[in-house]
């Protein structure tokens, strides 16, 4: 059995794409039956569209490879906690598990109090946190070194 870190590295390498992109670095990973069935990564520059986020490209991405919109037995591993709007993406999907690395304080669904993910949804957070956390701190340093 392959482990949470196992695919939370996975996750990373989207990531990593995004941030190569200028993208926010997040980026997930969907497991089914211990096999990735999806891999994306923010792309809300790249495509103009502000719900472009990695999870609801993965939810889009698993749901054709299924043949289905919901996504049950399904784990989504994310470097970031889900916003708001990921999150509820998450529940009408019905996502069995959500996986993910670092808080988000300013924009994180549960950060900021709401419970928005289906109430059988299994959450977990922490799994290679600092990995993911030093990426979104280095991408908005090199924002901020830019704008000066």
């Amino acid at each position: 059995m392959l482990s949470h870190e196992y695919f939370m590295k996975e996750a990373l390498k989207e990531a990593k794409k995004a941030f190569e992109k200028d993208e926010v670095p997040v980026g997930a990973v969907l497991v089914f039956n211990e096999k990735i069935i999806a891999r994306a990564h923010n792309l809300t520059e790249t495509l103009n569209d502000v719900t472009a986020h990695a999870e609801m490209q993965i939810i889009t991405a698993a749901a054709n490879t299924l043949g289905g919109k919901y996504l049950h037995d399904c784990t989504l591993y994310v470097t970031v906690e889900p916003c708001c709007m990921c999150a509820a993406a998450c529940f009408w999907a019905q996502v069995d598990s959500v996986i993910y690395g670092t808080d988000d304080s300013k924009r994180g669904t549960i950060s900021l109090g709401y419970s928005l993910f289906h109430p059988k949804t299994k959450i977990e957070k922490g799994i290679l946190a600092d990995e993911a956390a030093l990426l979104m701190k280095q991408f908005f340093k090199n924002k901020r070194n830019h704008d000066d």
